[in-house]
C-alpha cells in the first residue's frame, strides 16, 4: 500500500506539468519579463499634436502640458517623430542639424524639461532617429560638396555616365527616389550626382564609411545622455545600396518608369549590410545601459518588408540581438476595407506570430504619419473599436498613433490646401493617392475653434470638421466612447492574466474572429475571450467550441469584460457562452472566472489511481 501511494503522489505532483504541456501544444505562450514587453506606446507627430504658442503649429511645450493626458491613457512610453533642425522640405526628416531642435518646435531647454516632465509622471520617451539621410543644408553636406577634406566620401556621389549634355552627364542608372523621379541629383557645385532616395533635398549619407557609421552612434549617445529611453528608426531598409551601382530590374507593377512602384528595389533595399547595421546600434544601447544603469533602452526600425525580411532584424543565427521591436505592418499592408473577413484577421496575425522568433515579443501597430488612419483604412467609423480591440488583446507591445484612441478618421484636402511634397511632386490628378497630409491633421481636443490644438486663426494643416463631435473633451464626458474603450483595454491588459498568458486566435463560424487568453497559473485562471463581428449582419456563435478545441473546462456563464460603443450590452452583463448573438460590427471581451485547464483523460487517470489506492 505504501509503494502504491508514492506511486499515486508521484504521479500527482507530475500532473500539473502535463497539463500545461498539453496546453502549451495547442496555445502559444508568451512570458513579460522587460519594461517594455506588454506596454502601450503611443506616436506623438509633435506638429499637429498641440500648439503652446499660437503659431498654428505644435510644438515641445504643447506636448509637455499634455503629459497627464498620455498618463490617463495608460501608454508607457511616447515616440517623437523628427524634431530636429530642420528646413522643413519634408517637414522634419530632412535634418540639418542631428543635434538641436527645430526652433518652431522650441529649445533645448524646452526639450530637457519635456524629458524631466515625462520621468515624473513614470513615461519613456522615445526619440526619431533618422540614419539614411540628412538635409542638404546640414553641415556635413555642405562640406562635402565642396570636397572638403574628411567629408568627400560622407554622401553617395558619382560621376554618372557620360550623355549628350556637355555640361553634365546621365544619372549613373535608373534608380528611382519614394517621391517619384530620379533618385539622382545633379550638383554644379561638385560637378558630380548625389543619391537621394527620397527627397532631392535629403541626400543619402554614406554607409560604407565608417566615419559616418560612428559620427551617427555618437549622435544616439548624444540622445541617451538626455534621457531618452530609446528610438525608432526611420527608413531602415534603406541605408546601403549595391556598389556598383547597376540597373534595377523593371517590376511591372506601374507603367510610370519615374514611380518607385516601377522598379523592383533589389540594389537600393534591403542589402544584408543594412541587418548588420541594426545589431551594432543595438549594441550602442546596450553598452550604454551597461556603463550607465538604468532600465532598457529600446530599438524599434521601420522596415515594410517581406516577413522573411523583417525577421532578420530581430536576431541572427549566432543570437546576436537586433532591433527588440521591428514594426510589425501586417495590420497595416495586408488589412483593409477590401480584406476584412474573419479568415484575413486570422491569417494575417498568425503569420506574424509565426514570424517573431523564440524568446522574443511581438509587436502590433496599426497607424502612423504615413498612412491612411486606420478607421478610414478599414471602412468606417465601425471599425474603429474593433481594430482596437484586436490589437490591444494580443500580446506584446502595442503602438497607437495620436488620435487613433478618440476614432479620428481620415481629413481629405484639397490639392490646394496640399502641402506633403510626396504629393506635391505627383499632380492635382493623382496627388489623394500618395498624400499623407489626411492622417496628419490637428489633434481634436475640443470643440473650440481648431478643435483646441491652437488658437492661431490657421494652423498649418486644416481641422477635421468632425471635431466638433469627434474629440477628448465629448469623449471623456460620454458614458462610453472610444476613447474610454481605449483606456479599459489597456487597463485590463495590466492585470496578471494578461501581462503573462496563453493565447490562441480563432475563426468562428464565418464573420467573427477571436482570441482566446488564459492566465499563467494553471487552475488559478481567468478566461478572456475577445470577439469581434466583421460583418454587417448579425452573426451566431458557439464560445463553448473554443473551450473544447484547447481543453479548457467549459463555463455556464461569461460576464462582459469589454463592449465596443456600438454594442448594446453592458460591463459585467452575465451571458451565455453558447448561441450567443453579436450585432453587426460588434465587439466584446468576455472573461470567466476561475478555469481550470484540465484534460478529461488526466481526470479519469486521476479516478483510477484513487480507485486503486482505496483497494490497498
Amino acid at each position: 500500500m505504501a509503494g502504491n501511494n508514492r506511486l499515486a503522489c508521484a504521479f500527482l505532483l507530475l500532473l500539473p506539468v502535463w497539463y500545461v504541456g498539453a496546453q502549451d501544444a495547442a496555445l502559444r505562450s508568451l512570458q513579460a519579463t522587460d519594461w517594455w514587453e506588454q506596454s502601450g506606446f503611443y506616436q506623438i507627430y509633435p506638429r499637429s499634436f498641440k500648439d503652446s504658442n499660437g503659431d498654428g503649429i505644435g510644438d515641445l511645450n504643447g506636448i509637455t502640458q499634455k503629459l497627464p493626458y498620455l498618463k490617463d491613457l495608460g501608454v508607457k512610453a511616447f515616440w517623437l517623430s523628427p524634431i530636429y533642425k530642420s528646413p522643413m522640405a519634408d517637414f522634419g526628416y530632412d535634418i540639418a542639424d542631428f543635434r538641436d531642435i527645430q526652433p518652431e518646435y522650441g529649445t533645448m531647454d524646452d526639450f530637457r524639461n519635456l524629458v524631466k516632465e515625462a520621468k515624473k509622471l513614470g513615461l519613456r520617451v522615445i526619440l526619431d532617429f533618422v540614419p539614411n539621410h540628412s538635409s542638404d543644408e546640414h553641415e556635413w553636406f555642405v562640406k562635402s560638396e565642396n570636397r572638403e577634406a574628411g567629408y568627400e566620401d560622407y554622401y553617395v556621389w558619382h560621376d554618372g555616365k557620360p550623355g549628350s549634355n556637355l555640361e553634365q552627364n546621365d544619372p549613373p542608372n535608373n534608380w528611382v527616389q519614394s517621391f517619384r523621379g530620379s533618385a539622382w541629383q545633379w550638383s554644379d557645385k561638385r560637378k558630380q550626382y548625389y543619391l537621394h532616395q527620397f527627397h532631392r533635398k535629403q541626400p543619402d549619407l554614406n554607409y560604407r564609411n565608417q566615419k559616418v557609421v560612428d559620427e551617427m552612434k555618437n549622435v544616439m549617445r548624444y540622445w541617451l545622455d538626455l534621457g531618452v529611453d530609446g528610438f525608432r528608426i526611420d527608413a531602415v531598409q534603406w541605408l546601403f545600396e549595391h556598389e556598383q551601382f547597376l540597373d534595377e530590374p523593371v517590376s511591372g507593377n506601374s507603367q510610370d518608369p519615374l514611380m518607385p512602384e516601377y522598379l523592383d528595389h533589389v540594389y537600393t533595399q534591403n542589402l544584408p549590410e543594412t541587418v548588420d547595421m541594426v545589431y551594432q546600434w543595438r549594441a550602442v544601447m546596450d553598452e550604454y545601459k551597461k556603463e550607465h544603469g538604468g532600465d532598457t533602452r529600446v530599438l524599434m526600425t521601420e522596415c515594410w518588408s517581406d516577413l522573411s525580411i523583417v525577421k532578420t532584424y530581430f536576431e541572427d543565427e549566432n543570437k546576436v540581438q537586433g532591433s527588440q521591436m521591428p514594426f510589425n505592418f501586417q495590420l497595416i499592408m495586408r488589412l483593409d476595407v477590401n480584406n476584412n473577413k474573419a479568415s484575413n484577421f486570422k491569417t494575417v496575425i498568425d503569420s506574424w506570430l509565426d514570424t517573431v522568433p523564440t524568446g522574443h515579443t511581438p509587436n502590433w501597430v496599426l497607424g502612423n504619419h504615413d498612412k491612411r488612419r486606420v478607421a478610414s483604412r478599414m471602412g468606417g467609423e465601425h471599425m474603429i473599436d474593433i481594430m482596437e480591440m484586436v490589437q490591444l488583446s494580443m500580446p506584446g507591445v502595442s503602438v497607437t498613433y495620436q488620435g487613433e484612441e478618440i476614432g479620428m478618421l481620415d481629413t481629405e484636402l484639397t490639392w490646394a490646401e496640399t502641402v506633403d511634397p510626396a504629393a506635391c511632386q505627383t499632380s492635382e490628378a493623382v496627388y489623394k493617392q500618395y498624400t499623407r497630409d489626411p492622417a496628419r491633421t490637428p489633434f481634436q481636443w475640443d470643440n473650440t475653434t481648431n478643435a483646441g490644438f491652437t488658437n492661431y486663426s490657421k494652423p498649418w494643416l486644416p481641422v477635421s470638421p468632425s471635431y466638433t463631435t469627434v474629440n477628448v473633451q465629448v469623449e471623456e464626458s460620454a458614458s462610453w466612447s472610444h476613447l474610454k474603450l481605449f483606456k479599459e483595454m489597456l487597463k485590463l491588459r495590466e492585470s496578471k492574466d494578461f501581462r503573462n498568458c496563453h493565447y490562441q486566435t480563432a475563426v468562428l463560424g464565418s464573420n467573427v474572429f477571436a482570441i482566446l487568453r488564459t492566465g499563467p497559473v494553471v487552475g488559478e485562471s481567468n478566461v478572456f475571450v475577445t470577439l469581434v463581428n466583421l460583418a454587417n449582419e448579425a452573426s451566431t456563435v458557439n464560445v463553448t467550441s473554443l473551450y473544447q478545441q484547447y481543453r479548457l473546462r467549459s463555463s455556464d456563464e461569461l460576464k462582459v469584460a469589454v463592449r465596443s460603443v456600438s454594442s448594446t450590452r453592458s460591463q459585467g452583463q452575465v451571458i451565455s457562452p453558447s448561441n450567443l448573438v453579436l450585432q453587426p460590427y460588434e465587439g466584446v471581451v468576455l472573461r470567466s472566472g476561475a478555469m481550470q485547464l484540465v484534460s478529461q483523460v488526466a481526470l479519469l487517470l486521476v479516478a483510477a489511481i484513487m480507485i486503486v489506492m482505496n483497494r490497498h
